[in-house]
């Protein structure tokens, strides 16, 4: 239920919202776009574009009509589940190929929510929590290459790398352990600017490009080319794109709940459309897959307002930041370092999460620790030696040679073996995700 609020409050509100998302916003494209060899200019335009779109698709989300919108407090960002797929596309298709599996993924999501509830059985904690670890576990490798410089810097490992990484990582621990509220939320975005200040000092940072980037631009479609389509891509970025309608399902049970407005099936309905239409307009200006950040659920229970209004302000705001320029060039002056202590926290985090969705499982039972056990052997053993299957047809191929869809695919066919009719009532995976959200939001708060 909307409840009445002074417009200053809500602004302030929605401003708060958006920065306790915004070191998670501006860190994807970072990552993605550095990792496929976008530097200056570019990796600018591309964090210009990913704060546009995630305030677009916030909006749509707040949006309530007929046809798509939960209508709650809900704030849209990219998941971290889908960096490690995009680093492996854009490596081997470049963000065109991105641009093309995210769009296809956003059709996917538009054309399960009008029954995902009826599917949503096939994907247990069990298959969901292995999915995520595996995805976790492939971004640690990332997050360390940063830490020490970037892959190939000419001083990777040297002190001054090493003293940045650990000194934003050590700031992330400390801000955790004796701060609350708002300040703790945002700790990793404070921890970033910290440590970015720190190598300024140490003559790391140069501001010039800052000074010669204009203050207004309008982002356009397909920046970096049209989209192209490969099997292999659109298969990684679709499961991506169902774990998040997962993952989503548990934020809208438990903003129902903080809010006090019970949502039926047709209105998750409504949410997983616009989903699918926020990761479409990902896909359309070279961005990335969208969902909802369950660290402003967090917010909504510290602050208890409760109105949509301040998602309102939140999308409003991070569109206009995705206009100037200068915020995204801005944004590309932090060191890899300090890049790499803030994820190897965020990248351990997802694996945290997985491991959190695998502690509901009933490990009693022989077949879940054999679906867990294959689905890990097989995703982190692609991933490690990718040339393993390099003999078989392209088509298989297709499957194998990425490790996240290879293992994916084992941990669903072994719960539809192991599970799938005889024990579903006993996993229930909208319940684990209503539970898993609603823990990440009391601890946050």
């Amino acid at each position: 239920m909307e409840t009445t609020q002074k417009p200053g409050k809500i602004l302030s509100l929605g401003i708060q919202h958006m920065l306790a998302m915004y070191g998670g916003a501006v860190i994807v494209p970072l990552i993605v776009g550095g990792a496929v060899g976008l530097k200056g200019a570019q990796l600018g335009l591309l964090v210009s574009i990913d704060l546009a779109a995630c305030g677009i698709a916030t909006l749509l989300q707040a949006w309530k009509n007929r046809f798509f919108g939960i209508g709650l407090p809900i704030v849209m960002g990219c998941t971290f589940t889908a960096v490690s797929p995009m680093i492996i596309i854009g490596k081997s298709y470049g963000m065109p190929g991105i641009c093309g599996a995210v769009l296809v993924a956003g059709i996917v999501v538009l054309i399960l929510s009008t029954f995902f509830g009826k599917i949503v059985q096939l994907f247990p904690p069990v298959v969901v929590g292995t999915v995520v670890m595996i995805i976790g576990i492939t971004l640690i490798p990332v997050a360390i290459n940063n830490l020490g410089g970037g892959v190939g810097a000419k001083g990777f490992g040297s002190a001054q790398n090493l003293a940045l990484g650990f000194g934003v990582l050590a700031l992330i621990i400390v801000m955790n352990r004796w701060f609350k509220g708002f300040m703790r939320t945002i700790s990793i975005l404070l921890s970033i600017i910290i440590g970015t200040i720190a190598a300024a000092l140490m003559g790391m940072v140069d501001f010039s490009p800052v000074g010669a980037a204009g203050w207004f631009s309008l982002v356009k479609p397909f920046s970096f080319g049209l989209p192209t389509f490969h099997i292999d891509a659109i298969i990684a970025l679709s499961i991506v794109g169902i774990v998040s309608m997962i993952e989503t399902t548990g934020v809208y049970l438990a903003l129902s709940e903080i809010c006090g407005e019970p949502i039926d099936e047709k209105r998750m309905g409504h949410g997983y459309r616009a989903e699918g239409l926020a990761i479409l307009v990902g896909g359309l200006f070279n961005a990335f897959p969208y969902t909802t950040f369950s660290q402003n659920v967090g917010l909504v229970q510290m602050t208890r307002v409760k109105t949509r209004k301040v998602a309102i302000v939140c999308g409003i705001a991070l569109v206009v930041l995705g206009l100037i320029p200068k915020i995204g060039v801005l944004t590309t002056l932090i060191p890899n370092a300090v890049i790499g202590g803030a994820t190897l926290a965020m990248f351990g985090m997802v694996i945290a999460s997985g491991v959190r969705m695998l502690g509901k499982v009933d490990f009693s039972r022989q077949e879940n620790l054999l679906i867990v056990a294959c689905s890990v052997g097989v995703g982190l053993g692609v991933t490690v030696q990718p040339d393993l299957f390099a003999k078989f047809p392209s088509l298989i191929q297709i499957l194998t040679n990425n490790g996240i869809v290879s293992g994916s695919l084992t941990a669903l066919i072994l719960n539809v073996i192991f599970n799938v009719g005889q024990h579903s009532s006993e996993e229930k995976s909208t319940d684990l995700a209503k539970q898993v959200v609603a823990e990440t939001s009391a601890a946050e708060s």
